[in-house]
């Protein structure tokens, strides 16, 4: 039967509702993240209602209006969004605004020379240090802690390194205090692929050692999700630039990691396979490709150029992923959650942590050249825990406590 052209139309309105929907969808899910981040909610409960207020519901009521742009539209809304918040002066929500607005667009950010794009940095207490040995010098000595031990964290997707402090406890903090450890955090734009961030991290890192006012006995990296990765390929690749730096890693620390990807961007491929599927769904297409490229190598957990060059990362594709091993003479440790009460159970198979499947946080795959060795007694699962749970529980704490202390320390010993 022939079609009339108010069906047409209304066919149309329909399929661009549907990826209005798809796109702003995901924003939805990068919010209840925040909002659960200042909540302090718990997945195993009732989800606070709401959104986020103030200036951060700005943003992602701004991140979804892009989903309405075409081209130069996307800009005006940024010079909107970058006025006001140059206007707002540096604050914690300010900074929790901009890394969920560079995990979203942070890649586009970029390559348009905008001014929200956040630089890669080494911070301590919030400021960035200055890599010299007389700034750092300052910063080991204010920390009262030996200059020889130091501890480097990695936030996640759309987050920032202010937020490794989450319900009054910050893993880095706490292992200062306790083993004695000089912390520093990674500030990254995680909008941005992962190789060019473990690239970058790996050439900060290198002028961090040569800089640092002392010799140094042990390196320990902590990555929180994708902050892993960039661990991972930051390694592999001074290794093969020949750094010195990967011979102080002593030990490698991975809180919900998803070395193999995760389901979150894995729905929004399939949106974009779904809307370029016919001539006539494909003009929508390029809404639903406004996720970052940080996001889209989550779809498989990429480490390397070659994953990514050379393809359409929004194509259709199968796992081309290089195997990466891990690094050599480096103790991995693989701390995963799940919602679950007990192994298997419907949460546990359905949501796991409600970002990363526990088999992915562990390293395993089916293809045995893409299973990471981490040995059974370097795992720990924590259960009735969600994603962001890995940053605070005090047992998720006293876990990375042990693995960490000294070999000289009993494990009585530990609270």
């Amino acid at each position: 039967m022939k079609r009339e052209p108010t069906d047409r139309a209304t066919d149309l309105r329909g399929v661009s509702r549907l990826t209005i929907d798809a796109v702003t969808g995901l924003t939805d899910l990068v919010e209840a993240m925040h909002h659960n981040v200042t909540t302090a909610s718990s997945m195993a409960g009732v989800a606070p209602k709401g959104r986020t207020r103030g200036i951060t519901g700005f943003v992602y009521g701004t991140i979804r209006g892009v989903t309405r742009l075409v081209g130069g539209g996307i800009d005006a809304v940024l010079r909107q969004l970058g006025s006001l918040l140059g206007e707002s002066g540096s604050s914690p929500t300010r900074e929790a605004v901009l890394a969920a607005l560079n995990g979203v667009l942070g890649d586009y950010l970029v390559e348009s020379g905008n001014p929200l794009a956040i630089p890669m940095r080494l911070r301590h207490n919030g400021r960035q240090l200055e890599l010299t040995a007389e700034g750092l010098a300052a910063v080991a000595a204010k920390s009262g802690a030996p200059q020889t031990r130091l501890l480097v964290l990695l936030h996640g997707l759309c987050m920032n390194d202010l937020q490794w402090s989450r319900q009054g406890h910050d893993h880095g903090a706490a292992l200062a205090r306790d083993l004695g450890y000089v912390p520093l955090y990674l500030h990254y734009n995680s909008g941005r692929h992962i190789s060019t961030n473990g690239r970058e991290f790996a050439a900060l890192m290198e002028t961090l050692v040569q800089a640092w006012p002392a010799p140094i006995a042990e390196l320990v990296l902590v990555g929180h999700s994708m902050g892993g990765l960039i661990a991972r390929s930051a390694l592999h690749v001074a290794h093969g630039s020949g750094h010195a730096w990967p011979r102080l890693v002593k030990k490698l620390v991975f809180l919900g990691t998803p070395h193999h990807g995760a389901p979150l961007e894995r729905g929004g491929h399939w949106v974009d396979i779904f809307l370029g599927a016919s001539p006539y769904t494909a003009p929508f297409s390029r809404l639903g490709k406004i996720r970052s490229a940080g996001v889209t190598d989550l779809r498989y957990g990429n480490l390397l150029d070659e994953d990514w060059v050379g393809r359409d990362r929004f194509a259709r594709s199968r796992d081309h992923r290089v195997p990466v091993p891990l690094p050599r003479g480096v103790a991995c440790y693989a701390l995963a959650a799940t919602t679950g009460a007990a192994a298997g159970d419907a949460k546990d198979r359905l949501l796991a942590d409600g970002l990363v499947p526990l088999a992915s946080a562990l390293g395993m795959h089916v293809n045995p050249e893409k299973s990471l060795p981490i040995p059974e007694a370097n795992q720990w699962i924590g259960y009735k825990m969600n994603h962001l749970d890995l940053l605070a529980r005090p047992e998720v704490y006293q876990q990375i406590r042990r693995w960490l202390a000294p070999e000289q320390l009993p494990n009585e010993q530990l609270p």
